[in-house]
């Protein structure tokens, strides 16, 4: 183990005093005050009290403070997703908060209950699928930019030298970046790692999708839309795919994000609430976007901006707004290229995203890919990147990138003479449905994290046509969306902001609601009740009974109407003040 590498399998010893954490393969021993948090790292020299409770667990990552006072958290158990040059990458199964103070009993009954649904926030964050780490390697940067970096780089601890864009505990893991402790603190990564060793044209060589969920402008779908002032993007993910063989390592990157201009969806009970930019100053508009558009440039090269939303009604507002402002910042490394997915891949025709690909390939020719071959010298590097997007950046975005990625390693792959020149991926049958289920389980697990389901259009992805049951799992999956965006996404989203510490925590956390929260859901619920009443017992219709079943539907009809009127008032919206 390097002296940089962060300690993987510990012992947690606890008194009523202190924290003894103990790393199995080294003589350090980190000790912490329980009652002032001050830590100090000593030789392990028998300092651990004999009555000590003793649990083992496998990474640190950090501490968080919550009404009851700070929190230990830990990993207790982690699930090998593979190897990386070498290195080995886990995924977070299950962690725990270990609290510092003895008891609660400093707390009154309302703040112990505030204290108790702030534990089960970060719960939320930690089983939410999922979380990734590495002891020895930083899997936060794409091997291009590990290459390209000065030797001083590796000289710093693993959380020093992340990207820490993507380091998802970076807030909890404040107390243990001081000098000599670095190497207690394991810094996470949230999104999707799938690595697999495969066999084409018999050769074998791993093949992974690592997607990168920014920890900036993070929140949930309808919560956290467009762009700050600061130029960072909702829902940002940066994919790569890589390709080792024989010593050999290719990569291709593509991001995706929010559209950067300020706008906002919230939800209202409405199906699809409008996207509406904000009526700003469009000068702040452009500074923002134009900051956006500087930071990519700078960490990818030049741009090739995939708008695939609509270019009619709502979001066709938004798809001018976007061109407008591409337009008027003339940016000379930036291309935009529009592509209304629904309206050319309508009645199923998704063969039609062929003309998209094609209008691409030149761009894709042109920006290449980083190959580091076997003798350690450098074949090529990827100057650029496609920036995708739709409304969501997820489902049809996943559709487009997983193309754009299938069509790089057919060309990695004959690069390295694993495919003949006159080959195609489609003939390698086995490898084909690896691909495809893949991506689609990268599509899925992204929009979990963001939209609290699964992706929509994965049948396409993962068969490469659209299907009638694909179709009816989409009409699934937009249900439950509708009701966790409206109903439970508050909580999501005060869970994302209080594990990255963007929010104050506050009690109390309820918040009182207008009568007509309690009023028109119960007057619907009767009026339902008895709508169905009316019309399922009477052994013959009267006019009577079809009085009461004109007046009971009207009722149904009028609630339900006032509902959606006032249907703010009835959303889970957030709680926590931002800072």
């Amino acid at each position: 183990m390097s002296s940089l590498d962060v300690h993987n399998d510990l012992s947690l010893y606890v008194t009523p005093e202190k924290f003894y954490l103990e790393p199995r393969n080294s003589d350090e021993l980190l000790i912490i005050d329980r009652p002032s948090e001050q830590i100090n790292l000593q030789k392990n020299s028998g300092q651990i009290p004999a009555a000590s409770s003793r649990r083992d667990f496998c990474g640190l990552l950090g501490t968080i403070h919550l009404l009851g006072g700070p929190y230990l958290v830990i990993v207790l158990q982690r699930d090998l997703v593979g190897y990386i040059a070498g290195h080995t990458v886990w995924r977070l199964v299950k962690a725990e908060l270990v609290p510092y103070s003895r008891s609660t009993l400093h707390l009154n009954a309302d703040r112990e209950r505030d204290n108790n649904l702030y534990v089960s926030m970060i719960e939320q964050m930690l089983t939410t699928p999922f979380h990734y780490f590495c002891y020895d390697y930083d899997i936060t940067h794409s091997i291009q930019r590990l290459h390209d970096i000065s030797p001083d780089f590796w000289q710093q601890s693993l959380c020093e030298r992340a990207d820490q864009r993507f380091v998802w505990n970076k807030h909890l893991l404040q107390p243990f970046k001081n000098e000599g402790i670095k190497r207690f603190g394991l810094p996470i990564l949230h999104g999707f790692i799938s690595i697999n060793q495969c066999v084409i044209n018999g050769h074998s060589l791993s093949w992974t999708i690592i997607s990168r969920r920014s920890v900036y402008r993070a929140g949930t779908r309808l919560f956290r839309r467009g762009i700050d002032r600061d130029g960072n993007v909702a829902n940002f993910v940066e994919s790569e795919q890589i390709v080792e063989f024989q010593g050999d390592r290719a990569s291709f990157v593509q991001i995706r994000g929010s559209i950067p201009l300020f706008w906002h969806q919230n939800p209202d009970l409405r199906y699809k609430p409008p996207p509406t930019l904000l009526d700003m100053d469009p000068q702040e508009q452009q500074a923002a976007c134009l900051k956006h558009i500087e930071e990519v440039a700078t960490l990818y090269g030049k741009q090739v901006l995939v708008n695939l939303i609509d270019q009619k009604g709502a979001e066709g507002n938004m798809e001018k707004a976007f061109r407008n402002a591409m337009n008027t910042l003339n940016y000379q490394s930036v291309r935009y290229e529009p592509f209304d997915f629904h309206a050319e891949c309508r009645k199923m025709r998704w063969d039609r995203l062929s003309i998209l690909i094609d209008r691409l390939a030149l761009d894709q020719d042109e920006m290449g890919y980083f190959l580091l071959l076997r003798d350690g010298s450098l074949s090529s590097l990827q100057d650029g990147v496609f920036r995708t997007n739709c409304i969501d950046c997820l489902d049809r975005t996943n559709v487009v990138q997983s193309m754009l990625a299938h069509r790089n390693l057919e060309t990695v792959l004959k690069k390295l003479n694993i495919l003949q020149p006159n080959q195609g991926l489609e003939h390698q049958y086995s490898f084909e449905m690896l691909f495809k289920n893949v991506w689609a389980d990268n599509a899925d697990y992204i929009s979990i994290q963001y939209s609290g389901t699964g992706a929509l259009k994965t049948d396409f992805t993962r068969t490469g046509k659209r299907s009638k049951a694909g179709l009816m799992r989409d009409g699934m999956n937009s249900l439950t969306r509708y009701y966790k965006n409206n109903l439970t996404d508050g909580f999501r989203q005060d869970s994302i902001d209080l594990f990255l510490g963007n929010g104050k925590i506050v009690s109390p956390l309820t918040v009182e609601k207008g009568w007509r929260y309690m009023t028109f859901p119960s007057v619907l619920l009767m009026a339902v009740a008895m709508f169905v009443a009316s019309a399922v017992f009477p052994s013959e219709y009267s006019t009577e009974s079809l009085l009461y079943l004109l007046f009971w539907g009207s009722m149904v009809f009028a609630t339900g109407h006032y509902i959606l009127k006032y249907g703010v008032e009835f959303v889970d919206k957030p709680r926590l003040v931002q800072f």
